[in-house]
C-alpha cells in the first residue's frame, strides 16, 4: 500500500497557525493608533486599512524579500539571503516595526532550528547571531519554508494571510469588529492577496519598493504612545 509521506501541507498549517509562537498576535501593525484617533470605526475601515498595506508595503516589499530569500536558500546562497534581509530591514523606516519584525523572525528561526537541521539554516542563524544579518520575519519565513518543503507560493500566501489575521485579531480585541466580521474581512481580502502576489511574483530583490507614508506616520505615532496594548 502506498503511503503519502509529503507533509508539506501539514507543515504549512503548523507555520500559519496562531498557535505557532512567532508573536504576531502581539502586533496591531498601527491599527491601535488609528483606532485611538477614531479614524477606523467599522468593518469596512479595517478592510481598507489592510488593503492599502497589502498593496503598498507587503506586496512590493515583504513578499518580494520572502520570495528571493526562498530562491537563495534553494540555491545555497547565504550571501543572497543576507542581502535580502539587509534590503528589507533598511526599508522598514520605523524602529518599532523593524524590531518587531526581527523578533518575530528570531522566534521563528529558533523554533524551526529546534525541529530541523540544515546547513543553510545553521549558516543563516549564525549570521544573525553575529549581527551580520538582521533576521526580518519575511526573510526567515522564506528560508524556513524552503527548508521544510513548503512551496514558495504557499509561503507567500501564508505571510500575507498571517499579517491580515494579526490585524483583524487586533481589531477584534479592540472591540472594532466581531468574530463574524473578522472572517468576512479575511474572506474578502483573498482576491487582493492573490492579485498582489501575482503582480510581484517575479520581482527581484533590488527592484522591491514600498510607498505608504501615511502608514509610516501611524507607526511613528504608535511608537511614541505612553500606554498601548500592542507592540506595533
Amino acid at each position: 500500500m502506498f503511503m503519502n509521506t509529503d507533509d508539506s501541507e501539514l507543515t504549512l498549517m503548523q507555520l500559519s497557525d496562531s498557535f505557532f509562537p512567532s508573536g504576531m498576535y502581539t502586533m496591531s501593525n498601527g491599527l491601535e493608533t488609528v483606532f485611538d484617533q477614531k479614524r477606523v470605526r467599522s468593518e469596512s475601515d479595517v478592510y481598507d486599512f489592510l488593503e492599502n498595506i497589502l498593496e503598498q508595503q507587503l506586496g512590493p516589499a515583504d513578499s518580494v524579500a520572502l520570495s528571493n530569500a526562498y530562491d537563495c536558500a534553494k540555491n545555497g546562497d547565504i550571501s543572497g539571503i543576507i542581502q535580502c534581509d539587509e534590503i528589507l530591514h533598511s526599508m522598514k523606516l520605523i524602529e518599532e516595526t523593524r524590531a518587531a519584525s526581527c523578533r518575530a523572525g528570531s522566534q521563528m528561526l529558533k523554533c524551526i532550528s529546534a525541529i530541523s537541521s540544515n546547513d543553510i539554516l545553521q549558516a543563516y542563524s549564525d549570521a544573525i547571531s553575529k549581527n551580520e544579518s538582521p533576521g526580518t520575519h519575511p526573510v526567515v519565513a522564506g528560508v524556513c519554508s524552503f527548508i521544510l518543503g513548503v512551496k514558495k507560493e504557499q509561503a507567500r500566501q501564508m505571510m500575507m494571510y498571517g499579517f491580515c489575521v494579526s490585524v483583524t485579531g487586533a481589531a477584534l480585541r479592540l472591540g472594532l469588529i466581531d468574530h463574524i466580521q473578522s472572517q468576512k474581512i479575511l474572506h474578502n481580502l483573498k482576491p487582493t492577496i492573490q492579485k498582489t502576489l501575482e503582480k510581484f511574483k517575479d520581482t527581484g530583490i533590488n527592484d522591491c519598493w514600498q510607498f505608504s507614508p501615511g502608514y509610516d506616520l501611524v507607526q511613528m505615532t504608535h511608537e511614541k504612545k505612553f500606554s498601548k496594548m500592542f507592540i506595533t
